[in-house]
């Protein structure tokens, strides 16, 4: 496939082509792959297959990266993983509802039970603010989407949040929204009743994540980017006050270095120049 460079050395002190031609053909290989076949009746061709193949049996690609003035640098769905029901016969998924804002995954489990008024309710869209690298270190929502797992409405329920997810996945779950909302993100601007949109063709993974208007009425795109722009951010966002130092001084150094869209690739330059100002700033207060 070209995706791998087979030539880099591996700690064996062997190439990655070497390691990877001696394992294809290594006894313990066999093995596993004929117990696979007598055990579990399965075919070990048809676990890992080539993507042409893939194609062939109707298997697509399921992350996609939605964008939007909620997320302007980016988003991330299992797209496949939406519920089919939801989802029209084209194979795109079109939500329009109302948001419900929760700074907390605490609050809005309450939500989710019944437990805050007012409820969570089908159709409603639970953002989830402040839980990225600067608020929680990125937590793991999974409680949110487990929780509507078991609810007969749960798939009629969207969550956009800059936290991340585990495997489960109902409605339309996006994640990773960036930049997240305590680096000024526009998803700290987001409102109780804002109507948000979303779109996610699961067949050519593309998608948005759009603010369309508030509950009194309809907006333009640049009505709406003008109004994210123009709010303060969400009352009660800010880390949890039990983040460890070490978590937050690597949230701080992502946000110079890239943002959570960064990836793990810091932009040393970029890091080094923000010290020095901020070194030179307090000299010249001084």
């Amino acid at each position: 496939m070209g995706l791998l460079d087979t030539s880099v050395l591996t700690v064996s002190g062997q190439t990655l082509g070497t390691v990877l031609d001696w394992w294809e053909q290594s006894e313990r290989r066999q093995k596993l792959r004929s117990r696979l076949e007598k055990y579990d009746g399965i075919n070990p061709d048809d676990v890992i297959i080539p993507p042409s193949e893939a194609v062939n049996r109707g298997l697509t690609s399921t992350v996609c990266f939605p964008r939007g003035n909620i997320c302007p640098e980016g988003s991330v769905i299992k797209a496949t993983s939406i519920d089919p029901s939801v989802v029209d016969d084209d194979g795109v998924y079109r939500k329009i509802g109302p948001a419900r804002v929760f700074t907390s995954e605490r609050d809005a489990i309450m939500a989710i039970k019944g437990q805050l008024e007012p409820a969570l309710k089908p159709g409603d869209i639970l953002v989830l603010l402040g839980r990225g690298p600067l608020g929680t270190g990125m937590e793991e929502t999974y409680q949110l989407t487990s929780a509507l797992k078991f609810l007969k409405w749960g798939k009629e329920v969207a969550i956009v949040t800059d936290a991340r997810f585990s495997g489960v996945s109902t409605g339309a779950c996006i994640g990773h929204v960036g930049p997240e909302a305590l680096a000024n993100g526009p998803i700290g601007r987001v409102r109780d009743g804002d109507r948000i949109e979303i779109i996610v063709d699961r067949n050519k993974l593309t998608g948005s994540v759009n603010l369309i208007g508030t509950a009194e009425k309809d907006m333009t795109s640049e009505e709406a980017e003008q109004l994210l722009e123009s709010r303060v951010m969400f009352e009660g966002l800010d880390e949890d006050p039990a983040l460890p130092n070490d978590t937050r001084l690597w949230a701080a150094l992502q946000k110079v270095g890239g943002g959570t869209w960064g990836g793990c690739v810091y932009d040393v330059e970029k890091i080094v120049k923000t010290l020095e100002a901020g070194s030179k700033a307090l000299g010249d207060q001084s």
